[in-house]
């Protein structure tokens, strides 16, 4: 699962139609829903928001207006309660490290989007998230990507 703080306009297709039905997976689980994925490390930023169900509403409505605005039919009608989510404050070494990542899938997966956007230094982040200083998050699974770092994970306390 991959909850992305980078604005969803920056996905390929096959990056926006998974971040959809990873999304949904996420409002479920935060809903009660659903038993599995319930200690999922990219679902602590929801979870430690002060309404959870409102916060992932609001990313899922972000992702929807993303998707009309390709001409895709996401079903907006799965998106529960969107009510005015605070912001969840993101680190800017979360959102570089996010941002490589992507550009690295993109390479392979959409040669032509990459190039639009390889040379773009600060990516606009998803609405939900503000960007503060900081490094990587420590829920990140470094390794799991294709990257290196051994996949070891290291909690979900503090960023490194």
């Amino acid at each position: 699962m991959r909850l992305w703080n980078l604005h969803p306009r920056y996905l390929d297709a096959r990056g926006l139609v998974a971040l959809w039905r990873e999304a949904l997976l996420a409002q479920a689980v935060l809903c009660g829903d659903t038993r599995g994925y319930r200690n999922h490390p990219q679902l602590l930023r929801f979870r430690e928001h002060g309404n959870p169900g409102a916060a992932i509403a609001r990313y899922l409505s972000v992702i929807h207006a993303e998707s009309a605005g390709r001409g895709y039919r996401f079903d907006a009608g799965r998106v529960r309660s969107n009510d005015d989510a605070a912001p969840i404050a993101v680190a800017r070494g979360q959102v570089q490290y996010e941002w490589e990542h992507l550009l690295a899938k993109l390479a392979t997966r959409d040669p032509e989007r990459h190039r639009k956007w390889t040379h773009l230094k600060r990516p606009r982040t998803h609405p939900l998230f503000r960007v503060v200083p900081g490094g990587v998050a420590a829920w990140e699974r470094p390794g799991h990507d294709g990257r290196g770092g051994g996949g070891v994970w290291h909690g979900a306390a503090s960023v490194r």
